[in-house]
């Protein structure tokens, strides 16, 4: 693996650690700690490390009955936003629509937390902590399909003129 490449997975990594931490890493110092701040104060007030602890025990009731949703809506735009801005940070130059796949997966999760306490998948509701992450998927795919699509009809539309 080559450096660039090495240093965009390692700041998605710590991205998908805790948002905030890629942008320490690449030097935005005062970012960093704002997503940091604001990682801290949205998964505090909306009660999300004693949602994802129960819900690692198989308490999804009681995941759902702890949740603060009016909070925890916050929580995915600030993380995939904090994860597009460190693999931004980390690169030289990005392609167009390149954050799509972020973005798409921030809609999809946030549709999934909405869901979360009345959907059910295979005769089970899978809570506010694995519905909304089984999200990222879809949100993923559609994101890089719309992403090769406009990059596409972006290109074309350069070579027609």
């Amino acid at each position: 693996m080559n450096k660039d490449k090495e240093k965009v997975l390692e700041s998605i990594l710590w991205s998908i650690a805790l948002p905030g931490f890629a942008q320490l890493l690449n030097g935005k110092l005062v970012k960093g700690v704002l997503f940091i701040g604001l990682e801290f104060l949205i998964n505090v007030l909306a009660k999300f490390n004693q949602a994802i602890l129960l819900s690692f025990h198989g308490e999804t009731i009681k995941a759902i009955e702890t949740i603060n949703y009016q909070w925890l809506m916050f929580y995915p735009c600030l993380y995939f936003f904090a994860m597009w801005d460190a693999y931004k940070d980390s690169i030289e130059k990005t392609s167009p629509f390149t954050y799509l796949p972020f973005v798409f997966s921030a809609y999809f999760v946030t549709v999934g937390l909405i869901l979360s306490p009345k959907l059910t998948i295979f005769g089970k509701i899978w809570g506010p902590v694995w519905l909304p992450m089984s999200f990222v998927i879809p949100g993923v795919i559609i994101g890089f399909i719309l992403k090769k699509i406009l990059q596409f009809f972006s290109n074309k539309s350069l070579t027609d003129h």
